[in-house]
């Protein structure tokens, strides 16, 4: 996935260069900047958005669906560089990919957040994790967050659709109880309907239980980004 990510960011950031020549011919290098990134954040969240899902219901397309774009887009994406690098060396299981302005990361039962057979509580291991992501989240206040839970393809439809709403609802509440703002959070659940990897292998099924979170900028860091801007 960060491959096929990688590739269509980078050809669509050629094309929209090329589709921007004539609007950046005459700008300063701010004004090249704002024009390159709007174009560019415009055409690549179409495309990837289409691909991975609405921004509705999965962390890729929400991150992809919140560009803003332009300088100030520049500005929110540095600050989410720091916020990722902080949780790779936190937390070095976790999968962290820096995607557009925001974060995607991912939890499986390798890397730092999962939960026994048919259980959604939070057991020990798993708190660890979630304390050191408390301490990072509360550092990095202007982000709002998404949560989403998912399965593998053994077992019922349905029941592995609850049990992903209700491990999901476990990350959620337990990051909530140790102080971060409930109004930060957004939880979705999935199933076994939007797998990242093979769920006819052992390897591939245990990576798809996951817990997956998406950390995008919120209102007051994206104005704090177009007031530096202005500066």
């Amino acid at each position: 996935m960060r491959t096929y990510i990688r590739k269509i960011v980078t050809v669509l950031t050629a094309v929209a260069l090329l589709s921007s020549c004539d609007s950046i011919k005459n700008a300063n290098n701010t004004q090249k900047g704002a024009v390159i990134g709007t174009a560019g954040g415009a055409v690549i969240g179409g495309v990837i958005g289409n691909n991975v899902g609405n921004k509705e219901n999965s962390v890729l397309g929400a991150i992809i669906g919140g560009v803003v774009g332009g300088v100030a887009g520049g500005v929110i994406g540095k600050q989410m560089d720091k916020q990722a690098q902080k949780i790779e060396e936190e937390i070095p299981g976790a999968e962290v990919t820096r995607v557009g302005e925001g974060i995607d990361v991912v939890f499986d039962e390798n890397s730092g957040v999962y939960f026994d057979t048919n259980k959604h509580n939070i057991n020990a291991k798993s708190r660890a994790t979630l304390n050191k992501l408390v301490g990072i989240f509360k550092e990095y206040p202007n982000t709002n967050l998404l949560v989403e839970g998912h399965t593998d393809s053994t077992g019922d439809d349905a029941y592995n659709m609850t049990l992903s709403k209700k491990r999901a609802n476990a990350v959620t509440s337990y990051l909530i109880l140790q102080g971060v703002d409930s109004g930060r959070f957004k939880t979705l659940w999935h199933g076994e309907t939007m797998p990242k990897y093979d769920n006819s292998t052992a390897e591939g099924r245990s990576k798809n239980r996951r817990v997956e979170l998406g950390i995008v900028a919120n209102e007051t860091m994206i104005r704090e980004a177009e007031e530096q801007v202005k500066q």
